[in-house]
C-alpha cells in the first residue's frame, strides 16, 4: 500500500506542479508557501517556520522567497525582537496571485485523482484517501 501512496503523491505533484507552472508562472513549492503566508495570521512566517511548513530546507526557502519577491508575491522583513530573525510576508499581489491559482491546483488535484483511480496499482490509495476502500 504505501508504494502506491507514494506513486499517486508523485503522479499527482507532477499534474499540479505542470498546471500551476504553465497557468501562473509558479511552480508547486511557490504556490504552497504563497499558501501558508495567506493563511498566516499576519500574512507571514519566520523563515525557518515556512521551510517546516513547506517541507524544504533554510537555504531553499531563502531562494524561493527570493523568487516570490522578485514577482512581487512577498518580501522579507526583519523580527523586531530579535534583529537575526528573518520572516517571509506575503504581499496584496502575493495574496491575489494565491487566489487566482487556488482554484486550478483543487481542479487539477480532482482530476489528477480521478485519472488515477483508473490506474490498478493507484486505485486503493486513491480510494482509501477519498474515504471509499
Amino acid at each position: 500500500m504505501w508504494d502506491s501512496v507514494l506513486s499517486l503523491h508523485t503522479f499527482v505533484e507532477r499534474q499540479l506542479a505542470h498546471a500551476l507552472q504553465r497557468r501562473f508562472g509558479v511552480g508547486l513549492s511557490e504556490y504552497r508557501a504563497l499558501e501558508v503566508l495567506t493563511r498566516a495570521e499576519k500574512g507571514e512566517h519566520r523563515m525557518q517556520e515556512l521551510a517546516d511548513r513547506i517541507g524544504l530546507g533554510q537555504s531553499s526557502v531563502t531562494r524561493l522567497v527570493g523568487r516570490l519577491e522578485s514577482a512581487g508575491y512577498a518580501y522579507k522583513d526583519t523580527c523586531d525582537d530579535d534583529k537575526r530573525g528573518v520572516y517571509a510576508v506575503i504581499t496584496d499581489a502575493g495574496r491575489k496571485h494565491y487566489q487566482d491559482a487556488r482554484s486550478t491546483y483543487t481542479d487539477v488535484l480532482g482530476s489528477a485523482l480521478d485519472t488515477a483511480s483508473d490506474d490498478d496499482q493507484l486505485a486503493r490509495a486513491v480510494q482509501a484517501l477519498r474515504g471509499t476502500a
